[in-house]
């Protein structure tokens, strides 16, 4: 078991629009003040989705590069780029986001039905995305939506050999429509699965909606660590709304210390995951 606690924030995601949301950061001002506010209390991993002009999600390539230096320059965070971006982005662009140089990108292990749509992660796809990774040396997050997708991950790595850095992250994702529930069985079966991965492999934990508190509490108590932010949540309590990530990562981090697994720092992290020091 890990002694300390990572605690990822996934501040704005692709679903959510800004008109229904007002609280949620779209632009690269509000972008960066988040992740200061966050890294504050305690994140030290910034999961990173973008938008346009129009706060409409977006994988525009020179956008990506302006977010990783603006959030370099003002944190010391981790800076993770998602490439799935939205359900409706074409593989190209999804491959295209590594060309920005986060220290980490997110790796979706499959596909799943999300909500009324699909979210498409071909095999094909997988192993680009993969392999482009090792090339790079960027550090992949595998993005867990079903049992299945560790069972791919096995694959994948048995096949085309261990990510950038050699150390296996992974995040059960956890509570979204047509994927894994977010219930303490469904973890314990995720956990207990994770021993045909290479020695040594940790995991996150998100629990989506209001499955939040439940899967929170039981990745701690089972060694893991976790993801919060308005991507995943916006409701704090109930009839209550999200007033902003800094409730949610304030949350996180005083569950960490409950469990007496305070919050990793980002150096901390690093060097858990093995992401070079920064020049």
């Amino acid at each position: 078991m890990t002694t300390g606690t990572l605690i990822t924030v996934a501040p704005t995601g692709a679903e959510s629009a800004k008109a229904d949301v007002p609280a949620l950061p779209v632009t690269l001002d509000e972008l960066v003040t988040t992740a200061k506010e966050c890294e504050a209390l305690g994140a030290s991993v910034i999961h990173v989705h973008i938008r346009d002009d129009e706060a409409q999600p977006t994988l525009d390539l020179g956008r990506l590069r302006d977010t990783v230096a603006a959030l370099r320059e003002s944190t010391d965070l981790v800076v993770q780029l998602s490439t799935g971006g939205a359900v409706t982005d074409p593989e190209a662009d999804r491959l295209r986001v590594l060309e920005a140089d986060p220290e980490m990108a997110s790796c979706t292990m499959g596909t799943v039905n999300f909500g009324d749509d699909v979210f498409m992660n071909r095999w094909e796809f997988i192993v680009e995305l993969h392999t482009r990774m090792q090339e790079r040396g960027i550090v992949p997050e595998y993005e867990i939506f079903d049992l299945g997708h560790l069972a791919s991950l096995q694959r994948l790595l048995d096949k085309y050999g261990l990510p950038a850095g050699g150390h296996v992250h992974v995040d059960f994702v956890m509570g979204v429509p047509g994927g894994m529930p977010g219930t303490i069985e469904a973890l314990v079966a995720c956990r207990q699965a994770l021993r045909d991965l290479p020695e040594g492999t940790t995991f996150s934990a998100t629990g989506i909606g209001r499955t939040t508190i439940p899967v929170m509490l039981a990745s701690l108590s089972a060694g893991g660590h976790l993801r919060v932010g308005m991507e995943d949540t916006l409701t704090y309590a109930k009839g209550e709304p999200v007033e902003s990530n800094m409730q949610l990562v304030a949350r996180a981090v005083g569950f960490a210390q409950l469990a007496q697994r305070p919050p990793l720092t980002p150096t901390e992290v690093r060097e858990l995951l093995r992401i070079p020091a920064r020049a």
